[in-house]
């Protein structure tokens, strides 16, 4: 079985990661950034998380990736998976879809790395 290295970042900080599969969260899935109570918080508080996974289609998504994932591993020489889950500023939305795509794939027996590349960045600021 292949191992799988799940990348979250934020695309207002820098390219995307080399990837195999990349997730763009931007445009169809709620960003918490817009509420002022969770702006500086992370994919890693509850608050956050229950926002994000409550977006009509994330589970969806992270359903069809682990399928991708599955399809990925049956290639002859397929060793390593990279996954990159990008949002905006790399703090909420990716960080929570890498971190429950990297819970569905380890119960399906992968080796799974997170890494979340932009979380300790600065709070992008944007205009309203």
């Amino acid at each position: 079985m292949a191992d799988v290295v799940i990348v979250s970042f934020g695309f207002l900080h820098a390219n995307a990661p080399d990837a195999d599969v990349v997730l763009d969260l931007r445009r169809a899935f709620r960003d918490p950034h817009v509420d002022p109570r969770m702006r500086e918080l992370t994919g890693r508080d509850r608050l956050v998380q229950r926002t994000v996974l409550g977006t009509r289609g994330v589970r969806r998504l992270l359903r069809a990736t682990v399928r991708q994932v599955a399809a990925y591993s049956q290639g002859p020489s397929v060793d390593r998976i990279v996954i990159g889950s990008g949002c905006a500023g790399g703090r909420h939305r990716s960080v929570v879809v890498a971190e429950r795509l990297a819970r569905r794939l380890r119960r399906r027996g992968h080796h799974v790395t997170v890494q979340h590349r932009d979380i300790r960045k600065p709070v992008v600021q944007r205009q309203p």
